[in-house]
């Protein structure tokens, strides 16, 4: 690398911080997620704004894979926190009820998905047929976990019925989506297809091996004392736990790759796999400690992904298949979670509210398109009707809550909520998930 080249790689890095932190500020100032902010970002520094011609100049062709690489590792960290923050505890007294959100939302947005998918391959026909349908269709059942906890949070409704069973029916959705589109990737993906075979033995290897060992590691009384005597401050994590965990990140990452599917299944297993109990204090540490290099990293993924979305060709037949897109993605994630939510018992208006929460997509959906693009799933132009989708559904999310659950239900569900925990044993009130108060919004 040429001097010249590590000069530009540090001022490109500036440029995507500084645009992305001010947009994601007035983002929120807007009662948006920053994460919406942070995606425009990356749009603007793409060829979408003055033809490219700012790009090339600020982003030169030969750092961009340096920013690639910069900001998959970003991405690598963002999935690891995504299953760190998976708390299986919401899923008690709320599995039924979760389940039906969850499938009914999956089921529908996929289905419609596919049929959707059979319309577009006419103008956006790449790669394999089948794939390009089954792809569309997960990309259709995505709800984003991380943006949800955060909006929840900043609602104030994230230990109210409703907002426990949203959080609960995203944990469930998370899973079985990120399951629905490893299927998808496996079954499109030509290189080395015997690979796939090892995923499964891997994933029981994980859970079955790794996790007790994880156990027992983080969760040793003398883990403690080991940990504090290497450096560990008062957030209670050291260098040890630390290096261990980041290296079962990036190997379980390194292996999800090597076996043809993509390294965010990986970096989501490994923190999915973390242990919850005796571990608390440490995962929110060790939440806290990643988040600071992920505001750093991810930046540079939007920017990356903004290099591909240009909608200066959207012409009138791409605002038809836009608005198509997203009857599509509003209604089959509305329409489902609203009857699955029906049929689990909830009420019409609670049914409402989850409805609107499970339209959420955020940086989730935007990474999916990044895989599908990258593996020939998605033409350039699909790519950016469908980044266009990820931010819009995204950005609906907080007004209609407001509108569907307003402060004064907040308030009297809150204070229903308050008598019953007075009524009740400590040690079967809900628990707080780990990742509601994160500051991230993605």
């Amino acid at each position: 690398m040429t001097t010249y080249q590590t000069a530009m790689i540090m001022v490109g890095l500036a440029l995507i911080l500084v645009l992305a932190h001010v947009l994601g500020r007035l983002a929120r100032r807007c009662g948006q997620p920053a994460v919406i902010g942070e995606i425009l970002a990356g749009i603007l520094l793409g060829p979408t704004l003055f033809h490219g011609a700012l790009s090339e100049t600020l982003l030169p062709v030969d750092i961009r894979p340096m920013l690639t690489t910069l900001g998959n590792l970003g991405v690598a960290l963002f999935m690891f926190l995504v299953g760190l923050e998976l708390d299986y505890r919401m899923l008690r007294g709320n599995g039924r009820a979760a389940a039906g959100v969850s499938v009914g939302s999956i089921v529908c947005a996929f289905g419609l998905g596919v049929l959707l998918a059979l319309y577009l391959w006419n103008d956006h026909a790449v790669g394999h047929r089948l794939g390009f349908l089954l792809f569309i269709g997960a990309t259709m059942s995505i709800t984003a976990f991380p943006v949800l906890a955060r909006i929840l949070t900043d609602r104030g409704i994230q230990h109210t019925r409703v907002g426990v069973l949203a959080m609960a029916s995203a944990a469930v959705g998370d899973v079985i989506a990120w399951l629905l589109l490893a299927a998808v990737l496996t079954f499109t993906g030509s290189r080395n297809s015997w690979r796939v075979l090892l995923v499964v033995p891997y994933a029981l290897a994980m859970v079955g091996v790794v996790r007790p060992l994880l156990g027992r590691l983080l969760a040793a009384p003398e883990r403690g004392r080991e940990d504090l005597a290497r450096g560990a401050g008062e957030d209670g994590i050291g260098a040890g736990s630390l290096g261990a965990l980041t290296v079962l990140l990036l190997v379980s990452g390194a292996l999800s790759e090597w076996f043809g599917l993509h390294f965010i299944f990986g970096a989501f297993l490994a923190g999915a796999i973390v242990p919850r109990h005796g571990t608390e204090r440490l995962r929110v540490a060790l939440k806290d400690r990643f988040e600071t290099i992920t505001w750093m990293l991810l930046p540079t993924y939007f920017a990356v992904a903004g290099l591909k979305v240009d909608l200066t060709t959207v012409g009138g037949d791409g605002l038809g298949e836009l608005g198509l897109i997203l009857l599509v993605a509003i209604g089959g994630k509305f329409g489902g979670a609203y009857l699955g939510a029906r049929v689990a018992g909830q009420s019409g208006r609670s049914a409402t509210t989850l409805s609107i929460l499970m339209n959420t997509r955020g940086l989730t959906e935007l990474i999916i398109l990044g895989v599908g693009l990258q593996l020939g799933l998605l033409d350039t132009d699909l790519y950016s009707l469908m980044v266009v989708m990820a931010l819009v559904t995204t950005a609906m999310t907080a007004p209609l809550l407001r509108w569907a659950y307003p402060s004064q239900m907040i308030d009297a569900d809150l204070r229903e909520l308050a008598e019953e925990w007075t009524e009740r044993p400590k040690h079967t009130q809900p628990a707080e998930p780990v990742g509601a108060k994160s500051s991230e919004a993605k």
